[in-house]
């Protein structure tokens, strides 16, 4: 496959998250495999997975509104808390709402 046709989901994820993902598949999916892999407990794999899995829809909204996007990528990053992102997020909707 060649760069131009990594989908943009797989292209927004960074190296650390394609080890996963890669790890994961030759794991055929066993989140008990990957906790063993990584030496961790099921939950801290189960958690990563979900982050992972939010970031893959982040893409899809990024197409839709690349602000929301933004601010959701930051608060899964942890760069920003959730109580925060949606209140930029709710203000955000509401002035386009008003049309401002």
């Amino acid at each position: 496959m060649t760069i131009e046709m990594v989908p943009d989901w797989m292209a927004n994820l960074d190296d650390e998250d394609m080890v996963f993902v890669k790890k994961f598949i030759l794991s055929s999916g066993s989140l008990k495999d990957m906790a063993k892999e990584y030496q961790v407990t099921y939950p801290t794999v189960r958690l990563r997975l979900d982050k992972l899995i939010q970031k893959i829809n982040l893409s899809e909204d990024n197409a839709k509104d690349p602000y929301i996007a933004l601010i959701k990528r930051l608060a899964i990053n942890d760069k920003l808390d959730f109580d925060t992102a949606k209140i930029l997020i709710n203000e955000y909707k509401k002035k386009n709402e008003r049309g401002e």
